[in-house]
This record gives C-alpha cells, sequence and structure tokens, in this order.
C-alpha cells in the first residue's frame, strides 16, 4: 500500500513541481499505457465475458493485437525515459512491471474446450476505448494547453470519478438493455417505415449532424428536467459534485440518471431509421466529446463558440457562481440554449468556482448512490 500511495503522490504532482523534462509526463502515460495493455490481454484471455458485442468488430479488425502492441512498446518506452528523467521513480517502476507482467501473460493464452456463448459479460473493451484511450489523448492535451494552470491533471477525487467510468463501463450489458427498452417500444408501436426510408438514404455525414442534432434536442429538456425538478436534480446534483473540471469529471454520473438520459436521448437515434454505420460514428464522437467539453483545455474557438458547445461553454454550466446557475444544457449545439433562453458565455471569462452550491453532496462512490434516497441532515449551527 505505500509503495501504490507513492504512485498516486506523484500522479498528483503539483504543475509547479514537474516541469517539462522532469519525468512526470512520460510516467504517467506510461503508466496508462501498461494498464491499457494489461487490461488488453485480460480482454483476450476471456472475450466472452469481458467483450462488449456492438464493438466486437473492433476484435474482428485486429484491431485489438495491434493496440496491445502499442500499448506494451509504449509502457516500455516511455516507462524507460521517466526512470532516466525523473528523481522519483515510482510512476517508471510501476509502469515497467505492469508492462512486464502483460507482455508474459501475452506469451500465453487459457485454452477453453466447449466454450458456449455467455448471456452475461462485462464491457471491458468498451472501458479500454472510453477511458484509457481518451485519457492518452487528453492528459498532454491538459499539462500543455490548460484552462487553469494551477490544477493538477490528476486532480483530488481523480480515483473516485475513474471508479465512475469503470462501473459504467462495465454495466454497460444492462444500461444497453435499458437504453434500448424505449426505442424497442416506439419500434413496436409507431409505423415509421417511410420516413425510415426517407432517412436511410441520406448520406452518411447528414445522418450523422441529423442524429446530433435530434439527440442535443431531447438531451437538452431531459438535462434541463434534471435541474428543474427536486427529485432528479438530486441525482444530477453527483455530476456537478466535482469541483474541478477536467477529462475524468463526465464520468460521475449515478446509474439512474444514466438509464433515463441515455433511453430518453437515444430514442430518435433508433427510431428514425438511421444506418448503424452512422449510429457508430455518432457514438464515437460522443465518447470523445463528452471528455473534451469536460477537460481542463483552455483553447480559444473564436466564431465556433456561437455554433459548437466547448470547453469554456460547458464549464459555465457546471459553475458555482450566481450567474453560472442553471444555464448552457446543451451538449452539442448552443442554439438550443439561444432559442430557449438559456444560454451564456461571456466573451473571454471562466467560471470562478464549481461545484454544488451548499457542497451537501457526499464524498465516495457508495454514499454518492444512496444519496438521492436519503434526506440531507440538517448542518449544526456555526457557534
Amino acid at each position: 500500500m505505500w509503495f501504490l500511495r507513492k504512485v498516486v503522490s506523484q500522479l498528483e504532482t503539483p504543475r509547479d513541481q514537474r516541469p517539462l523534462g522532469s519525468g512526470w509526463l512520460s510516467g504517467s502515460l506510461a503508466l496508462l499505457a501498461s494498464i491499457a495493455g494489461f487490461l488488453v490481454v485480460i480482454l483476450r484471455w476471456y472475450p466472452e465475458t469481458f467483450s462488449y458485442p456492438q464493438i466486437a468488430f473492433i476484435q474482428d479488425s485486429g484491431v485489438v493485437t495491434f493496440a496491445l502492441r502499442f500499448f506494451l512498446l509504449a509502457g516500455y518506452a516511455l516507462a524507460l525515459v521517466s526512470l532516466i528523467l525523473s528523481s522519483r521513480k515510482s510512476l517508471g517502476w510501476t509502469a515497467l512491471a505492469v508492462s512486464v507482467v502483460a507482455s508474459l501473460m501475452a506469451t500465453t493464452q487459457p485454452q477453453f474446450s466447449g466454450e458456449t456463448p455467455q448471456s452475461l459479460y462485462f464491457g471491458l473493451d468498451y472501458f479500454i476505448v472510453n477511458v484509457l484511450i481518451v485519457g492518452f489523448l487528453f492528459v498532454p492535451l491538459e499539462r500543455f494547453f490548460p484552462a487553469r494552470p494551477e490544477q493538477t491533471v490528476f486532480r483530488p477525487e481523480w480515483q473516485e470519478d475513474m471508479f465512475y467510468y469503470l462501473i459504467s463501463s462495465m454495466m454497460v450489458q444492462i444500461l444497453g438493455f435499458i437504453t434500448l427498452a424505449p426505442s424497442n417500444f416506439v419500434n413496436a408501436q409507431v409505423p415509421l417505415d417511410d420516413f425510415r426510408a426517407y432517412i436511410v438514404a441520406l448520406p452518411f455525414f447528414v445522418q450523422v449532424v441529423i442524429i446530433m442534432a435530434a439527440t442535443d434536442f431531447v438531451q437538452y429538456w431531459v438535462h434541463r428536467s434534471f435541474h428543474m425538478v427536486p427529485f432528479l436534480w438530486r441525482f444530477h446534483a453527483i455530476h456537478h459534485s466535482t469541483k474541478k473540471m477536467d477529462w475524468l469529471a463526465g464520468a460521475r454520473m449515478h446509474l439512474a440518471e444514466i438509464a433515463v438520459l441515455r433511453s430518453l436521448t437515444a430514442l430518435p437515434m433508433f427510431t428514425l431509421g438511421f444506418k448503424p454505420e452512422a449510429i457508430q460514428g455518432y457514438l464515437l464522437i460522443v465518447y470523445f466529446y463528452s471528455s473534451f467539453i469536460h477537460a481542463n483545455i483552455g483553447w480559444k474557438f473564436g466564431f465556433i463558440e456561437r455554433f459548437l458547445v466547448t470547453p469554456r461553454f460547458h464549464h459555465w454550466h457546471h459553475g458555482s457562481d450566481r450567474e453560472a446557475i442553471d444555464i448552457n444544457y446543451a451538449s452539442h449545439f448552443p442554439i438550443y440554449d439561444w432559442l430557449f433562453g438559456t444560454h451564456h458565455l461571456p466573451e473571454t471569462e471562466w467560471p470562478e468556482n464549481y461545484g454544488v452550491v451548499g457542497d451537501n453532496v457526499p464524498r465516495g462512490y457508495l454514499k454518492q448512490f444512496i444519496h438521492p434516497f436519503v434526506k440531507d441532515k440538517p448542518k449544526a449551527p456555526a457557534e
């Protein structure tokens, strides 16, 4: 445990103590790469248990083998760079050790006779794609282009939000069933064949844009309802409880909110007749876009901010300043906030503070899971 604490401590090193060339960035990326490689090995050992069927084409295409080689080589190379540059060796040695274990495991694979398809599976591959690859992209971006330079890339509570990512990814089968249930009902009850024939004939790019616009319109109103209805807000407050914004912050969502949000926003996507390729294209965009708008990236987008949601736009939604309350609900297109009177984006400013006003959301996954169902304890009066 003491060594693990040293690793976490090195990951959370303040920015002013990890200048370029200190070995921190190479060590952090080495750890991400080595963990990703180890998880890919586990995925190859037990594909029936840990593979998400909706993205099985990734394994069939040989991408998994390429990813394994890439992650292991990156883990070795970056770990060695970190060990050379850094005076603190915890990240480098840990990444190197995990890479070695993953390499040894990759040389053998359990053989199972009479394999039968399993009805229960967990989305380990979904977790790898949705977190580790995304993290490999955003950790350097937050390191070199931060909106808040004083914030560490692995800020306080990052472990908690990583756990949120793990739980939602591993529960992908249950969440997928809940997501598709309303769409399956609509498809069975509402005759839309003529309209679907028109949609499916549209070009791929047009279909993706329509999916983004339609899902964002539904998402806007569902999201706004979670702010306006007190009972729903108790669920959504968990998402807003993070006090530091980065690429992991978007993961902090109660499972009940995920189920409601996905099942309702997916209605137009799965009922209007879009091609599977267009749906997959949209989902790929969402995986990266959600992390992007939460990320601690200070890029200036100029006129683009009028048409697309950017980190600064969404950071205002998470602000706890008075002017940041109940604004900017859209996830893709700010025009919905313009149309319905909730748009707020000063010329250059960012919000001063983040989190829930009153700070009444507890710390820890289990406490946050039951938080919507229990009454808040009254605070003791100040002496």
